[in-house]
């Protein structure tokens, strides 16, 4: 099996996989939590069954067109709204009360001003960079006995970015057309993704770094493939195993951690993808110079004879 002889079309899949969401995350963003926007969360107990429907219908009656609802595996509704006082939340709660002839027990309550979330925003986004940074040097360390070792810390971290725009990309684009949120949750997972994807990364490259000082082949290329070939099975099996809990959890679990769980999903899948598919490739690529050509133009001079 040649994979990386297969390489521009890996490239290919990760750029129709990508660009719609790059477009949609430059077109609409995404749309946030309240984590990430000022709002109010509360968890919901009702005393008697209510359907989402109506519930929704009811709070759109007391002017919470926006109110965002989401049903919990215990029969518990997780009601997230614009920012509110404690007062308004009585009066909200009494007016779902005497509209659903119900009673109405509050779980849990929380508020987010503007303020806390924009530090919760630059925080994610500081943690993710600085994550990538040390993960440059150390993999540069860690392969410093090979030529040019830095190359392999920069294919690395190139993994990891396609890995968290492609997952940003699907949220985006589930965000306006499905109303999934972007939240604390979403930041959790793609922290834990962001460590998933490199250590298949670097359990790949490790392995071709043996294979550079066996000697096992002059051409990098035919190296890099047999590496991949010898890992593939150790990437594949570590990854269903992952797999298979998440997606349990996804369908069964909580709604509390849904969006926790739906990030992992994704990110487990997508990196396995690239730790086997453009991983080795941007190496080969790298070495036989097809990055560079592509940012350099062509002359156009001609030679006189």
């Amino acid at each position: 099996m040649n994979i990386i002889g297969k390489r521009y079309w890996f490239y290919l899949i990760s750029a129709i996989l990508i660009i719609p969401g790059v477009i949609s995350l430059a077109a609409f963003g995404f749309k946030p939590g309240v984590e990430f926007q000022s709002g109010t969360t509360f968890t919901t107990r009702f005393s008697t069954e209510i359907k989402q429907d109506s519930l929704r219908q009811e709070l759109s009656k007391l002017g919470y067109d926006e109110a965002v609802i989401q049903k919990t595996g215990e029969g518990d509704y997780i009601i997230r709204t614009k920012e509110i006082s404690t007062e308004a939340k009585q009066e909200l709660i009494a007016g779902l009360e005497k509209s659903l002839d119900t009673t109405i027990t509050i779980r849990d309550f929380f508020a987010v001003s503007p303020i806390v979330a924009g530090e919760t925003g630059r925080n994610a986004a500081i943690a993710v960079i600085i994550a990538a940074v040390f993960m440059l040097f150390y993999i540069a360390l860690a392969f410093r006995r090979i030529p040019k070792s830095f190359r392999w810390g920069t294919c690395a971290i190139l993994c990891l970015i396609h890995d968290v725009v492609l997952v940003m990309g699907i949220y985006s684009i589930l965000g306006w057309t499905l109303g999934v949120q972007v939240d604390a949750m979403f930041i959790s997972g793609m922290l834990t993704v962001v460590g998933y994807s490199i250590n298949n990364t670097i359990v790949v490259f490790d392995r071709i770094r043996e294979n550079v000082s066996k000697g096992l082949s002059r051409d990098f290329e035919v190296t890099v493939n047999s590496s991949i070939l010898e890992t593939i099975g150790r990437c594949l099996n570590t990854s269903l195993t992952t797999l298979f809990p998440i997606v349990a959890i996804f369908l069964l679990g909580g709604a509390t951690i849904h969006y926790f769980i739906l990030t992992l999903l994704l990110g487990v899948a997508v990196g396995t993808y690239d730790s086997i598919c453009i991983a080795g490739s941007l190496l080969v690529s790298w070495d036989k110079g097809e990055i560079r050509k592509l940012f350099t133009r062509p002359s156009t001079a001609t030679k006189l004879t």
